[in-house]
């Protein structure tokens, strides 16, 4: 079994930053803070992701009514060669911290590693947080910025923002209940601007190891969530979902494509990175889950693990997704 469940993991406070094109979106109003300028008041893209990660950890924290120093456990990631933005963000709080990278699946990676310290004990407190930047995104992964590349109409765009969240034990509105932990899959999909496609197996493996380890489908939720399969590869998804007999009951969505107006603004076939899933959760599904709206949600992250040099050797794209649910207090 691959599914851990949680009996005492509480969400105790969330926080987010956005860019400008964030802002822009249909979630833009429910960011704590963004930014109009991508520099984010910083001298480099690399130094403007910290500020978004130290936006986002201060919400997270100012939420939770707790300083720096309340906190037990670091964990986070992000795009960048070397962690870099997670590194140098945690350089400065001195706290224990532990590096993790899933490519844009890291958002529920981190969230589950945290949730696993708090469950047995390791961490009465843990901070968790995930980045990504455009413009660092396009450098690493793709082409200078200068260049100006013509980009395929397959690809999607980082989104500039970073999202962080606060686990304890202290009972709150809503719980961390299962973490599941997904395989590396790679059904031999080599093209590096349609990440989309090549994380949907991935992402449909995680899902029905989910059902599977814990006996529920469909009906057990009020909304599914991928992380950032795109417009082509959340439409693969539904499609061999419903091959499969499942009646996906309108409850299933990405959030590549609902932190964005995709028919209105220059995303291509939506939104990719880190912040996609992290801001979208922090941001506009955790609050709808106190509001009442749901009841339970499962977020599935998603992530190509792709690096330059591989794919310029000709290599295929392997791609992992992992899985947390967030439920309502006492509506188990």
């Amino acid at each position: 079994m691959t599914t851990f469940h949680f009996q005492h993991v509480y969400v105790n406070g969330r926080g987010t930053a956005g860019g400008k094109l964030e802002k822009e979106g249909p979630i833009g109003s429910l960011f704590d803070q963004t930014f109009d300028d991508s520099y984010c008041g910083e001298s480099t893209f690399e130094k403007a992701e910290r500020a978004l990660l130290t936006s986002a950890s201060d919400h997270a924290l100012r939420r939770a009514e707790l300083g720096i120093d309340d906190i037990d456990i670091l964990i986070g990631g992000d795009l960048i060669n070397q962690l870099t933005s997670s590194h140098y963000f945690a350089r400065q709080l001195q706290v224990p911290f532990i590096g993790m990278y899933a490519a844009c699946a890291t958002s529920s990676l981190v969230i589950g590693e945290a949730a696993l310290l708090v469950e047995q004990g390791m961490a009465k407190k843990a901070l968790a947080f995930t980045s990504s930047h455009t413009n660092t995104a396009e450098r690493q992964f793709r082409f200078p910025n200068e260049y100006g590349i013509q980009k395929k109409p397959t690809t999607t765009l980082t989104v500039t923002g970073a999202g962080a969240i606060v686990l304890s034990n202290e009972k709150s509105a809503i719980k961390v209940t299962d973490f599941t932990i997904g395989k590396i899959i790679d059904w031999n999909h080599t093209d590096a601007n349609d990440m989309g496609i090549a994380m949907t197996p991935a992402a449909l493996d995680t899902l029905l190891t989910h059902f599977q380890d814990t006996k529920r489908g469909f009906d057990d939720y009020d909304l599914i969530v991928t992380g950032d399969l795109s417009k082509l590869g959340f439409s693969f998804l539904c499609d061999l979902l419903v091959q499969k007999g499942y009646d996906l009951q309108n409850k299933l969505f990405d959030c590549g494509m609902m932190v964005y107006d995709i028919e209105k603004q220059p995303v291509f076939c939506g939104g990719s990175g880190c912040a996609s899933s992290m801001c979208v959760s922090m941001a506009k599904l955790l609050k709808e889950l106190e509001e009442g709206k749901y009841r339970r949600i499962m977020v599935i992250a998603t992530g190509a693990l792709l690096s330059p040099v591989a794919i310029q050797q000709k290599e295929s794209v392997p791609c992992i997704a992992h899985a947390i649910v967030y439920e309502r207090e006492g509506s188990q």
